[in-house]
């Protein structure tokens, strides 16, 4: 029923009793007497407290409506507003979420196509600094070795350094690209690839341990991509901003009973989260997250310092609820 039509049903209802009433044992002497007041007063209070229930009960959903709205996140999909109420405020509600479903789907594909291009433009960047770059300096090493065999004795120790320098520069070289593309992702699969990142961020005072199972359920080559971008970027945040001595990164498949998937999870001791505000890194992992239908945490670690908790469900017909118990 509308709100319209509630408060005038009520409204109707209160006059047409005051009216019987009035047309009945009921009447007003003038001047009125205190008997007749305390009467009018009080049907005058159940007519008032009567508008008060109906409007404050047809207004509480519209009231939660404008809290969804003030805590609306594209990027952290929450909770709808539960469709109830009188027929307008059901209908705005139901709106509401028809519009922020759409807005999602929207900011996913959006994400989706930036993402792409991302990864192509990483690629690209990879390959040239890998089939460019790391070709000249691996051409410059070469004449460096053949001018160190030929130079003076007292040069050659600078002759030295600059083959250290410029095979440092290369491994450099080599490391940037591999951050770009992973190679080992595509080549060994999702555990080798974790295992090598955390390998790889295990210098200048950071230790990163790692707990990852060799029995993973199978997931699509965009989940994988996603875990791995995650776990790359947290353990950047760790490094670089934290001020931690050590990290743990976990990935573990979940059960039956919590959905399937697998759950990935970046943990450090460091300062935690604070109050700033959330930089691009953190944005680039909740739209990452938002693509493959994720969900991401951030939030305080046990003791302190900062857990980057990420989930992703197990793919379309091939829940773990669903199997008959047997390993693939």
């Amino acid at each position: 029923m509308s709100l319209f039509w509630r408060i005038f049903l009520l409204n109707a209802a209160g006059l047409v009793v005051a009216t019987a009433l009035l047309l009945g044992p009921v009447t007003v002497s003038t001047p009125v007497l205190a008997g007749e007041a305390l009467v009018l007063l009080g049907g005058l209070a159940a007519l008032l407290a009567g508008n008060a229930v109906v409007l404050r009960i047809g207004l509480t959903p519209l009231h939660r409506l404008g809290r969804a709205m003030t805590t609306a996140d594209l990027l952290g999909p929450g909770t709808r507003p539960e469709v109830g109420g009188p027929a307008e405020a059901a209908q705005l509600i139901e709106t509401y979420n028809t519009m922020l479903d759409r807005l999602q789907a929207e900011r996913a594909a959006g994400a989706g196509r930036a993402l792409q291009a991302q990864e192509r433009e990483r690629h690209r960047i990879a390959r040239e600094l890998h089939d460019e770059v790391g070709q000249t300096l691996t051409a410059v090493l070469l004449q460096l070795k053949r001018v160190a065999d030929r130079v003076p004795g007292e040069l050659r120790e600078e002759v030295t350094l600059a083959q250290e320098a410029t095979r440092a520069g290369l491994d450099e070289i080599r490391r940037i690209a591999r951050r770009l593309r992973p190679g080992v992702l595509e080549e060994l699969g999702l555990a080798s690839a974790l295992r090598s990142l955390a390998t790889e961020f295990t210098h200048h005072g950071l230790t990163v341990q790692h707990h990852i199972p060799g029995d993973l359920p199978p997931l699509a080559p965009e989940a994988e991509l996603v875990l791995y971008r995650v776990a790359q970027e947290g353990l950047t945040n760790t490094a670089r901003h934290a001020a931690a001595d050590r990290a743990v990164l976990t990935l573990r498949p979940l059960p039956p009973p919590e959905g399937g998937g697998v759950e990935l999870l970046v943990r450090d001791n460091g300062t935690g989260l604070g109050r700033a505000a959330e930089g691009a890194g953190i944005r680039g992992m909740r739209e990452r997250a938002l693509l493959i239908g994720a969900d991401i945490h951030l939030e305080t670690a046990p003791g302190g310092g900062t857990d980057v908790r990420l989930r992703v469900p197990a793919p379309p017909g091939d829940r773990s609820a669903d199997r008959t118990g047997d390993s693939p």
